[in-house]
C-alpha cells in the first residue's frame, strides 16, 4: 500500500518532487472523506461515496486502504454538493514539508470549529519535543478538548520527515566541547599505550587471562568493552516518557494508530526506491519512536497497522539493521521481551486467523514473513546484550578434509557444487561480527524467540526447497532458526541427509553407466560382532583416505553370519555396540567422572588418533542417519564441536571439583602468596597414577600465584585442562565430525545444547505422550483388553526397565527430539496366547504382541523379553 508517488528522490530533494507527493497525499485525503462523509449528495450515484444509498459504512482503517486503491485506480471523485460547500476546506493542501491533517481518521466527522485558524490548532508544528507535547497536553486539559492534540499526533506520527526531527536530545556539543574532549580522549589513549606496554608481558602470555573471573564479565561492562554506546539523535528515555503520558487516552492511542497506518507505505517506499538511510541515517528514528509504543501488540494494530510498519522495518539496509540491533542490545531484558512478544503476537495473530496449508503457505503471508524478519533484530541484540564470549575461537584444521579424486555428478554435468566450504552465514551476523555460539546467556532465554503455531503450520519440506534455491521471492524460515523449535529443525536437517544420499546414489548410478564397474550406493559396512571397533575403523579410515564422499551415503550394516536386512534397526544396534566399546573405562580413551556420570578426553590416552577420528565419524554417522547414541559428553564439547574453546566456566559441568577450587580461589579474601603456596606448576597423574608436571607459565614452577595474578592462573589452568592437554584427540575427534557434517546446515541451524540433543536424544521419558501417540495393527484398538494391560504394566515400570523396554522395542532407550510423543510405535497383534515372547522390528519400532491370556502373563514374558534382548528378538 503505497500512498507517495514513486518518483526517484533523494530524502528531502527537489521542491518539485514535494509537489507531487503533497499533491499525492490531497488526493488521498479527498478519497478517504469522500468514503467516510461523503459528498452530501443523498442521490449520488457513485459507489465509492459515502453519501450513496447503497454504500456500506467501514471502518477509519478500512477507509485508509480503500482510498488508497481508488486512487491507484484513478477512481472517480465527487464534486461537494452544495450543502457541503463549506466542509470544502476538509481537503487542505499539504505544507511543502508534507505535513498533513489525519485528525478525521481518529474523531470521525469535521465541524466547522475545527477548520477554523486558531492558536491551538497548532498548524505550524511539524515536529514535537517533550515538552511541546505537554504543553499541548496541559491547554487541552484545560478545555477538556483533546482535537488539538490529536491533530498534531496524526500530522507528526503519519509523516517520516517529522518523526526524523522529533525528540532529539536537548543537549548538544558544540565545537569547542567537541574539541575538549577529543583531547582529553587523546591524553587517554596515550595513558592506556603507556598502560598497556607496562603490562604486554601477561597479555602475550595469555590473551584470555585478564578477562577470566568466576562469573565472567556482566552483560553491561561486556557491552561496553566489546560494542561501545551506539548514539542516536533521538532522546529515547523522552518517547518513552511521552508514551506513558498519552496511551491512556483512548482518543489520542487511536491517532497513533491512524497516524502509523499512513505512516508505513511511506516509509517502505522511501526505503525501497529512494534509498532515504544513505542519505540521512536517522531516519533510522522512525523505526527507534514507533517501537517504543508499548501497545503494538494490542489487537487494534495486528490487523493493519503493524504488519504494514513491520514491512517497512524489513526494507532497511544491512547497516541500519545492524545498528538497530546494537541499539537494542543496550535494552534490559524486559524492553527486549516487550520487542519480542510485539513480533511474536503479530506472528501467532495472524498464524490463527489463517487456514495455511500446503497450498496456502504461511512463507507467502507478507506480514509474517516480515514480522520474522523483525524479530530477527530483536534476536541479535538480545545475543549482543547477553553475556559474550567473543574470542576463544578454535583455531580451524591445519589440513582440509580431502575431497574424493573422482568428478562429483553436479562437475560432470557441468554444474558447481553448492556450499562446498560448508553452510551459508547470515549476513546479519557477518555485518556485527557475531555468532549465537558467542553468547553464554543471552539477554532474555532463547527459548521464547520460538514460535511454536508457526511450527505447527510450517510446511517443512517447502521450506527446505526455498531454503536451498535462494531465491528473493520465497522465504525460507529456515534463515531465520531462532524461531523454529528442536522438532522443526531437525526436520528439515533430515531432508538435506537425505536430498544428500539420494544424490550421492544417483551419482553411483552415473559413475556404474560411465565407467562400466558395479559400485555399491550405501556406505556398507560388515562387521564382526567380537572385533566390532577394529572392523568398523578399518573400514572407515579407508572410505576417509580413499572417497570421504561415500561417508555421506546411506548407512547400510551387516554383522558377519547373522540374517538381517539393515532399514535402521541393525545401524541402531551398530550404533550402541560401538559407543559401549569406545566408551569402555578399561581401553582408557576417556575419563569418567562419577559424580557427573560424564566423559573427557583422557590427554593420557594410548590409542592412536584414528580411534578419535572414528568417534568423530560415528557421532557424525549418527546424526547424519538419524540415530541417537548413548553418549556422555559435557556440554563444552559440543561448544568446541561449533569453534568455541572451552574456558574457566566450561569446567563447572566438566570438571566441577577442580572449578569449585578455582573459584574458592578466586574469591579468597586472605593472602593467596602466603597462605596457599601454590605456583604456575600444576600435576597431573597418568593412567598408572604416575604425576606429570606442567608449567602453565615459562619457569612456572619458581612464579608464585598471588592475590593480584590469581585471574591469570586460573585462565591458563582451564585453558590447559580443557584445550591444551587434549588438543591432539579433541582435533582428531572433530576431524572425523565435520568428514560426515561439513557440508550439512548443522551449525547455521543448532544451538550446542541442541547438538546434544540431536546425538543424545532426550533424558526425560514421557510414556504418557508414548501412549497417545502409539497405533494399532492386526487387531488391536486402544480399547482392547490386552492393550489397556499393557500400558497399565509398562506405566507400572521403574525408570531402568522403562529404559529397557525402549532399547527391545526402538534400538535406543533415549526420547527422540521432541520426546517420546514424537515417536511412532507400532504394536501389532502377534496371534493368540502363546508361551512366544514379544519380539521387535527397531527399524519400524514396531512391537509384536501375542494375545496373552492374563494381565500376569503379559508381565512376565514382557519382562523377560525386553531383559535378554540382546542379539535376540530385535530384527
Amino acid at each position: 500500500m503505497i500512498f507517495c508517488c514513486p518518483c526517484k528522490k533523494n530524502f528531502g530533494g527537489m521542491a518539485t518532487n514535494n509537489k507531487k507527493r503533497a499533491a499525492a497525499k490531497h488526493l488521498i485525503e479527498r478519497y478517504y472523506h469522500q468514503l467516510t462523509e461523503g459528498c452530501g449528495n443523498e442521490a449520488c450515484t457513485n459507489e465509492a461515496c459515502g453519501s450513496s444509498p447503497g454504500f456500506q459504512r467501514m471502518d477509519n482503517n478500512a477507509a485508509a486502504i480503500k482510498a488508497l486503491e481508488l486512487y491507484k485506480n484513478n477512481a472517480k471523485l465527487c464534486d461537494p454538493h452544495p450543502s457541503k460547500k463549506g466542509a470544502s476546506s476538509a481537503f487542505p493542501e499539504n505544507s511543502a514539508k508534507g505535513a498533513h491533517n489525519f485528525s478525521a481518521c481518529s474523531n470521525g466527522k469535521m465541524n466547522h470549529k475545527d477548520l477554523q485558524p486558531t492558536r491551538e490548532d497548532f498548524r505550524d508544528l511539524n515536529y514535537l519535543t517533550e515538552e511541546k507535547v505537554y504543553e499541548i497536553l496541559s491547554l487541552c486539559s484545560e478545555t477538556e478538548d483533546y482535537s488539538p492534540l490529536i491533530r498534531v499526533i496524526g500530522r507528526v506520527f503519519s509523516s517520516a520527515e517529522s518523526l526524523v526531527q522529533s525528540f532529539h536530545k536537548a543537549k548538544q556539543h558544540t565545537k569547542e566541547e567537541l574539541k575538549s574532549l577529543q583531547a582529553k580522549d587523546e591524553d587517554k589513549d596515550e595513558d592506556e599505550k603507556e598502560t598497556a606496554s607496562g603490562s604486554s608481558t601477561a597479555m602475550e602470555v595469555e590473551p584470555e587471562a585478564s578477562a577470566s573471573s568466576a562469573d565472567g564479565p556482566s552483560h553491561g561492562e561486556n557491552n561496553v568493552q566489546k560494542l561501545g554506546p551506539v548514539e542516536v539523535s533521538v532522546d529515547i528515555e523522552a518517547v518513552r516518557r511521552v508514551y506513558d503520558r498519552l496511551l491512556s487516552n483512548e482518543k489520542i492511542e487511536a491517532a497513533f494508530l491512524n497516524a502509523l497506518v499512513y505512516l508505513s507505505p511511506n516509509v517502505e517506499c522511501d526505503l525501497t526506491y529512494h534509498n532515504v538511510y544513505a542519505a540521512d541515517p536517522n531516519y533510522l528514528n522512525v523505526f527507534i519512536i514507533v517501537m517504543e509504543n508499548s501497545n503494538l501488540h494490542s489487537p487494534e494494530y495486528l490487523e493493519i497497522a503493524l504488519p504494514q510498519f513491520c514491512k517497512a522495518m524489513s526494507k532497511l539496509p544491512l547497516p541500519a539493521l545492524a545498528k538497530l540491533a546494537r541499539l537494542w542490545s543496550q535494552y534490559s531484558a524486559d524492553q527486549i521481551r516487550r520487542l519480542v512478544e510485539t513480533f511474536q503476537q503479530l506472528i501467532t495473530y495472524t498464524v490463527i486467523s489463517n487456514e495455511f496449508s500446503s497450498d496456502n503457505l504461511v512463507n507467502e503471508d507478507d506480514g509474517v514473513v516480515a514480522a520474522t524478519k523483525c524479530l530477527k533484530i530483536v534476536y541479535y541484540a538480545n545475543v549482543l546484550g547477553g553475556d559474550l564470549d567473543m574470542g576463544h575461537n578454535e583455531e580451524e584444521d591445519d589440513e582440509p578434509i580431502p575431497e574424493s579424486s573422482e568428478l562429483t555428478l553436479q562437475e560432470l554435468l557441468g554444474e558447481e557444487r553448492r556450499n562446498k566450504k560448508g553452510p551459508r552465514v547470515d549476513p546479519l551476523e557477518t555485518e556485527l561480527g557475531i555468532r549465537t555460539s558467542d553468547c553464554r546467556k543471552p539477554l532474555i532465554p532463547f527459548e521464547e524467540f520460538v514460535n511454536e503455531p508457526l511450527n505447527d503450520v510450517l510446511e517443512m519440506d517447502k521450506d527446505y526447497t526455498f531454503f536451498k534455491v535462494e531465491t528473493e521471492s520465497k522465504f525460507s524460515f529456515m534463515t531465520c532458526p531462532f524461531i523454529l523449535n528442536a522438532v522443526t529443525k531437525n526436520l528439515g536437517l533430515y531432508y538435506d541427509n537425505r536430498i544428500r544420499m539420494y544424490s550421492e546414489r544417483r551419482i553411483t548410478a552415473l559413475y556404474s553407466l560411465v565407467q562400466g564397474q558395479q559400485l555399491n550406493p550405501y556406505l556398507r559396512l560388515k562387521v564382526r560382532r567380537d572385533h566390532i571397533i577394529d572392523d568398523a575403523l578399518v573400514r572407515l579410515e579407508m572410505i576417509a583416505m580413499e572417497n570421504p564422499a561415500d561417508l555421506k551415503k546411506q548407512l547400510y550394516v551387516e554383522f558377519e553370519g547373522e540374517q538381517g536386512v539393515d532399514e535402521g534397526g541393525v545401524s541402531k544396534e551398530f550404533f550402541q555396540l560401538v559407543v559401549e566399546e569406545i566408551f569402555n573405562r578399561d581401553i582408557g580413551m576417556f575419563t569418567y567422572d562419577e559424580s557427573t556420570k560424564l566423559f573427557w578426553f583422557n590427554p593420557s590416552s594410548f590409542e592412536n588418533e584414528g580411534q578419535f577420528t572414528l568417534i568423530g565419524i560415528v557421532l557424525g554417522l549418527a546424526i547424519y542417519n538419524n540415530c541417537i547414541l548413548d553418549v556422555h559428553f559435557p556440554m563444552v564439547v559440543y561448544r568446541k564441536l561449533m569453534g568455541k574453546k572451552g574456558t574457566f566456566r566450561d569446567l563447572a559441568d566438566s570438571h566441577p571439583v577442580l572449578y569449585q577450587s578455582l573459584k574458592d580461589l578466586l574469591e579468597y579474601e586472605g593472602n593467596v602468596e602466603e597462605d596457599m603456596m601454590i605456583t604456575f606448576q600444576i600435576s597431573q597423574t597418568d593412567l598408572f597414577g604416575n604425576p606429570l608436571m606442567y608449567d602453565l607459565k615459562e619457569g612456572g614452577d619458581k612464579i608464585p600465584v598471588t592475590n593480584e595474578n590469581r585471574k591469570d592462573f586460573v585462565a591458563l589452568y582451564a585453558e590447559y585442562m580443557l584445550n591444551k592437554s587434549v588438543e591432539k584427540q579433541f582435533k582428531a575427534f572433530r576431524r572425523g565430525f565435520h568428514m560426515v557434517t561439513n557440508e550439512s546446515p548443522l551449525k547455521y541451524l543448532f544451538r550446542p545444547e541442541e547438538i546434544e540433543l540431536l546425538i543424545c536424544g532426550s533424558r526425560n521419558l514421557d510414556f504418557q505422550a508414548l501412549e497417545e501417540s502409539t497405533e494399532y495393527d492386526g487387531g488391536y484398538n486402544k480399547d482392547s483388553c490386552i492393550i489397556k494391560d499393557f500400558w497399565e504394566t509398562v506405566h507400572s515400570f521403574g525408570q531402568e526397565q522403562k529404559r529397557l523396554f525402549l532399547q527391545f522395542t526402538t534400538g535406543t532407550d533415549r526420547a527422540p527430539v521432541g520426546g517420546l510423543g514424537k515417536l511412532k510405535m507400532i504394536i501389532a497383534k502377534n496371534g493368540p496366547d502363546s508361551d512366544r515372547l514379544p519380539t521387535s522390528h527397531t527399524c519400524f519400532n514396531v512391537l509384536l504382541l501375542p494375545e496373552y491370556s492374563t494381565k500376569e502373563k503379559l508381565r512376565e514374558r514382557l519382562l523377560k523379553a525386553i531383559t535378554y534382548a540382546k542379539g535376540f528378538g530385535m530384527l
